[in-house]
């Protein structure tokens, strides 16, 4: 698989897991599947936006180690909530929120220590 090609299967992970997310989020709850609610709710938050974090990181070459992708993940969270709020057959819920936060923390803590540590190493032959 090329580089390219590598990047290119992320992007689309990252663009089909945005839309998922989102509609998901919006969707009254009776559309939802039952299993989606037999998980942790802030877990499912977590989780999904930590994916949505790592499949931006891999899609792209960020300059800033992806603190712009982060920003922008947990600005999107923010609105989601404030959507769901307004909606009528969903509630905003800022605990929601402070997990998609955690979950883009997470990933991107981990992502920066990996970076750090491999540029610290030496390359070997």
């Amino acid at each position: 698989m090329t580089l390219l090609t590598f990047r290119l299967a992320w992007k689309l992970a990252f663009a089909l897991s945005f839309l998922l997310i989102t509609v998901g989020s919006l969707l009254p709850t009776q559309r939802l599947p039952d299993l989606a609610f037999d998980i942790w709710d802030k877990a499912q938050h977590a989780a999904g936006f930590g994916w949505l974090m790592l499949c931006g990181l891999m899609a792209h070459r960020w300059q800033d180690g992806g603190w712009r992708l982060a920003a922008a993940l947990g600005l999107w969270g923010g609105i989601i909530e404030v959507l769901q709020a307004w909606s009528g057959w969903r509630h905003g819920d800022l605990a929601d929120l402070v997990a998609d936060l955690a979950g883009i923390a997470v990933v991107l803590a981990t992502w920066t220590g990996a970076q750090a540590r491999k540029t610290a190493s030496p390359r070997r032959p």
